[in-house]
């Protein structure tokens, strides 16, 4: 089997190739850094460099390697950088996934396509209607998801016009080792990390700047998101699926799984920097759908994620010390 990823040195990409080479998949990765720039999963046979936004190169690289399934990872995914620069996010999330929607009805048709979405389409949804199913209207809050939104409606379009097999997953909060420090779990253990690791005197408490703690997310390890995408791929019908534990948590609940795994004394101050006024307070998924057609349900809990995503941070430390 040949597979394609976009966007595999990314944070899930990285976990997807690492899956479906273990499946002996014989896996290209897409990305936009040069191989000297960034450390492409060793699990690649092959690792191309090329601008999704650009229509001819993405044709180029689908008609040479003829996949029989394709995974559209890459994306300008941080909520808050979108906000900041609103058009570079709506332009790479939107064009990126139309040369690819396009470049596979034209160069390999027969393949089938995993377009990533994301949970955060849905918006702010009111109590009375969580968890949310894949029913809900879409009502993006910021320009991240409305990209992604966008390209959910795309990508609909092109199953239903052009018979494309295109699978769309909408994935809620996930983490685990390799996330970069724009999200909440990387952000906090990579704060410990540097405190334990620190080139200083030895230190027995550390500060964490955090934002709004109080809001609930539904959170599932990236591996477990991985195996969803691999699953709804090979199983699914060209549908919209949730992907998500279907549990939300306060945000104080991974802090205080980061306290535990930590020798030092922990202290919290608020950054007002990092809270969003519009922030939904609370977002909670149904998965039922997905786990009905594949059987799919998350097998890492909370704890062995932030667990293992300390222990990340900590080896970078120490690799840059």
């Amino acid at each position: 089997m040949r597979v394609l990823i976009t966007g595999a040195t990314g944070f899930a990409g990285r976990h997807l190739t690492t899956l479906a080479a273990g499946r002996g998949a014989e896996v290209v990765g897409i990305g936009r850094q040069d191989a000297k720039d960034c450390a492409p999963p060793e699990a690649l046979a092959e690792y191309v460099v090329a601008d999704l936004t650009d229509r001819r190169q993405t044709a180029a690289t689908v008609r040479s390697f003829t996949p029989d399934r394709v995974f559209h990872l890459a994306a300008d995914a941080s909520v808050g950088a979108s906000w900041r620069v609103p058009e570079r996010t709506l332009d790479n999330n939107l064009r990126s996934t139309f040369n690819v929607l396009d470049s596979v009805l034209r160069e390999a048709p027969d393949a089938r396509l995993l377009v990533a979405c994301s949970g955060e389409e849905y918006g702010p949804v009111p109590a009375e209607r969580l968890p949310v199913t894949e029913q809900e209207p879409l009502r993006p809050r910021s320009p991240y998801a409305a990209s992604k939104a966008c390209a959910d409606v795309l990508a609909g379009f092109y199953a239903d016009a052009h018979g494309l097999h295109v699978v769309r997953t909408r994935a809620f909060n996930h983490a685990g080792p390799g996330q970069t420090a724009d999200y909440v779990v990387s952000a906090l253990a990579r704060q410990i990390a540097l405190a334990e690791g620190g080139a200083g005197p030895p230190a027995d408490r550390v500060e964490l700047t955090t934002g709004d703690l109080t809001v609930r997310r539904d959170f599932t390890d990236v591996r477990d998101v991985v195996r969803a995408y691999w699953l709804a791929l090979e199983r699914c019908e060209p549908e919209a699926y949730n992907v998500c534990r279907g549990e939300s948590i306060p945000l104080t609940d991974i802090l205080a799984a980061l306290v535990r795994g930590t020798p030092l004394h922990v202290d919290r101050s608020t950054d007002p920097d990092r809270i969003r006024p519009d922030d939904v307070p609370e977002t909670r998924g149904a998965a039922e759908k997905l786990r009905l057609e594949t059987g799919w349900t998350p097998e890492i809990p909370l704890e062995r994620t932030v667990s293992d995503t300390l222990g990340w941070w900590r080896e970078r430390v120490r690799d840059s010390a």
